[in-house]
């Protein structure tokens, strides 16, 4: 590519930024980035799978069992609404250093706390670093990757929230297979800080956000950022500059240029969570529910089995996500996020008739993994890969992370709404009003996003930030 005069060369590090070749090191900048969406799935399959030994082991209450499941993605709500906005001002990298050593801490709080409320405390930490990672890696990568390749590995990103359950999954059995004990949480649980002190230590390797320096005015750009991605030309320049001065500040977001754009990125993905995070973090809750068979006796049996079948439902959540990585860019964020919504309802329908047909246990098990599965795949390939990808193509890059952070934050609220409610629903109205309630907000989702999609286009494929952030 020419080198163009001095008078442009933001434009020129953002035209090398975007054309570049994806290469090993693109894609291990990625796979750092993306830690946190992997350790949000492992810890929430591993809390699912710990609940009913902690249950065992503090004879928690219905109340107690709701505020710890729901501390996790309060601590979300808290870590998103900061973390973008810190991220903004700040930088990618100190806020992605930052998360994972607040992770760290609260898995290790919650592995060798001996009282609900340390574990309690524990979960809000883990979920704050969580919350911050959400914005702040959906921004990064959204900056970092060239852009014919951006859309699928912001899914790809998001997808790993699916690996890290299935990776969950396989700490969690592989443990209770070695000793069924009511102890055994404590390893469950703290394998998730393990993983964040991995990530924690590999990313010192990484760059600072090319996009946030140059918005910044950073003169080093020239030649670190760049030369980290592998094999990019580097432009002369004396000063980089920003490309252009964006405004900042969550009040932006409510603007009159913004404010759809904010509906958009935030009130789906609230709805989404209430479903998402609900059902998945009491997959093995229903499914015992339900009387998935089983040839043990004894409640920590009966976990094992429900750890097992959650295990087997679970793997749609990656195949769902494979399916997002073609079908999202195939036919656009809108379009698969109103399909996803409508299959989630559907599929929360079908175990609401299984429910309602009874027979005894193990009765029309084939049409409660149908609706699992359903419901898992639909979710993957629609809103939980969009959701995640709206934002950062939506705002420019003085705004971002604040955005992601908000309309994470916001997901998150609604997260905690649906894990505490639950075990009260479930209660009070048993698994069939649980499952009632979540095809309501599964179908209320598909109606908002086509109500707020309507006065704004669709993200093309292949395009600058820039211009998408101008034009939508």
């Amino acid at each position: 590519m020419p080198v163009g005069t001095q008078a442009q060369p933001a434009q020129i590090h953002l035209d090398l930024l975007d054309t570049a070749p994806m290469g090993w090191r693109q894609y291990f900048m990625w796979l750092l980035a993306s830690g946190g969406t992997l350790l949000d799935g492992f810890s929430i399959f591993s809390l699912g799978v710990a609940m009913p030994l902690l249950t065992e082991r503090f004879s928690l209450s219905a109340l107690m069992v709701g505020l710890i499941g729901s501390a996790l993605v309060l601590g979300a709500a808290f870590g998103a609404a900061f973390g973008g906005p810190a991220a903004d001002r700040f930088g990618r990298k100190p806020a992605l250093l930052v998360d994972m050593a607040i992770l760290a801490i609260g898995a290790l709080l919650s592995a060798l706390a001996n009282e609900p409320f340390l574990i309690l405390a524990g979960q809000f930490l883990v979920g704050i670093g969580i919350g911050i990672d959400f914005p702040v890696s959906a921004s990064y990568v959204s900056e970092t990757m060239p852009k014919r390749e951006r859309s699928r590995m912001m899914v790809a990103t998001i997808a790993l929230q699916s690996v890290g359950m299935l990776v969950g999954a396989m700490v969690a059995l592989a443990t209770l297979r070695l000793s069924v004990s009511v102890t055994d949480w404590r390893w469950i649980v703290g394998a998730t800080g393990a993983g964040a002190i991995l990530f924690l230590l590999f990313r010192l390797w990484l760059p600072e956000s090319p996009r946030w320096l140059l918005e910044h005015g950073k003169d080093h750009i020239t030649a670190p950022p760049e030369a980290a991605l592998g094999a990019l030309p580097v432009a002369p320049s004396d000063h980089a500059g920003p490309v252009r001065s964006s405004p900042s500040g969550y009040s932006v977001l409510f603007s009159r240029a913004y404010h759809k754009r904010t509906l958009l990125a935030s009130a789906p993905w609230f709805l989404m969570d209430i479903a998402t995070y609900g059902v998945g973090l009491f997959t093995p809750v229903i499914l015992a529910a339900i009387h998935l068979p089983s040839n043990t006796s004894g409640p920590l049996a009966a976990n094992f089995a429900a750890a097992e079948g959650s295990a087997a439902i679970d793997l749609f959540l990656l195949i769902g996500f494979l399916i997002g990585l073609w079908a999202v860019p195939r036919f656009g964020r809108i379009h698969m996020q109103i399909a996803g919504f409508s299959g989630m309802a559907m599929g929360m329908l079908l175990l609401l008739f299984a429910v309602l047909a009874g027979g005894g246990e193990g009765a029309h098990i084939a049409l409660v993994f149908a609706g699992f599965i359903l419901f898992n795949l639909a979710m993957n390939a629609g809103p939980n890969a969009t959701t995640f990808t709206l934002a950062p193509e939506l705002f420019p890059t003085g705004i971002r992370a604040s955005a992601s952070g908000f309309a994470a934050a916001t997901a998150k609220v609604g997260a905690t709404l649906g894990i505490f409610m639950l075990p009260q629903v479930k209660e009070f109205a048993g698994v069939a009003g649980v499952l009632a309630l979540m095809a309501v907000v599964s179908a209320i989702g598909a109606t908002i996003t086509a109500i707020l999609a309507a006065d704004i286009r669709d993200i093309p494929e292949g395009r600058e930030l820039e211009a998408i952030s101008e034009a939508a």
